[in-house]
Order: structure tokens, then sequence, then C-alpha cells
């Protein structure tokens, strides 16, 4: 049975040895707020709440989203766009192809760029955070568009093989 959110929370906050009054100071929630989501009574958390807790338990924000039902990632636990892609032929199958890289190189641009705005000293320290959490998603995203990629070239390998097969 997979992980609830909650309980992904609970051990990552116990591996790092907090208490639920420690984590919950630290990422200026209430107790009860953190209690009820690891307990599971609050089934889905606020997306801030869920960010503003993944800083403190080594836990990426993208995955506390997906295992409460907010986000997707690109895992055997995601049959859909397994399926969805594994399935792409033609030209459907070359056209994602292409936009899935061309998406990759945008967004590691975009990284690069994010970093190096990071080493301007001026920045206020709410400007710093939201640019590392842009960084964050959109690494997540290339990490997600990857496994696609996978996924892609191996549709192609075997609408290869399909293909001389026939003929």
């Amino acid at each position: 049975m997979q992980e609830t959110v909650g309980q992904m929370i609970a051990r990552a906050r116990e591996e790092k040895g907090l208490s639920k009054r420690e984590l919950s100071r630290m990422a200026n929630i209430s107790d009860t707020e953190l209690a009820r989501i690891e307990s599971g009574e609050r089934e889905i958390p606020n997306p801030k709440t869920l960010r503003k807790i993944s800083k403190y338990i080594g836990i990426n924000y993208n995955d506390l989203m997906y295992a409460a039902g907010l986000g997707f990632q690109v895992s055997p636990l995601n049959p859909f766009l397994k399926k969805y892609y594994s399935n792409l032929k033609g030209e459907e199958l070359e056209e994602a192809l292409v936009n899935t890289l061309g998406s990759i190189e945008n967004w590691e641009a975009l990284v690069k760029s994010l970093k190096s705005r990071l080493e301007d000293n001026t920045l206020m320290d709410e400007e710093k955070e939201m640019i590392q959490q842009t960084i964050e998603d959109t690494e997540y995203q290339i990490n997600s568009a990857n496994e696609i990629v996978k996924l892609l070239h191996s549709a192609k390998t075997k609408e290869r093989i399909d293909n001389e097969r026939k003929d």
C-alpha cells in the first residue's frame, strides 16, 4: 500500500529527529495542523503548507503534492502517463520527443539563469526563497521530462522493431 502524505511527513520528520512541535515551529504552521496532516485527518493539505514543511524534512515539495493527490510524477506509480507516452506512434511520437527535448533545454536554461540570479547580493530573503522554489520546481519538471524522453525512446525502438517485422 502506498504511503499517504501524512505518513511520508511523519516518517521524514522522525528520520530528521524532529518532534511535531519543532517541525510546526520551523515551518510556521500550527501544531494542530501538522497533527491533522500526519494522522490523515487532513487528507489534502494546503499546498502552501506542504511547501513550508518540505523545506525541513528533506522531501521534495512536488513529491508531497503527488502523495496528496495534487500533482503528478512520471514513475511506475503513474501508469496513465507511462501508458500514454509508451503508446504514441509515428508523427505524434516524433512531435512529443522534439517538444519534450525542447522543454528540457528551455528549463535547463531557466535554472542556469535563476542560479546566477541567486548570486545577486541585493536580493531580499523573500526573493531568494521564491527563486529557490522555482529552481526546485523546474528541476523536478526536468527530471519528469527526462523520464518521458526515456519512455518515448522505448516507444520509438518498439515501433522501429514492429515496422521491421512487417517488412
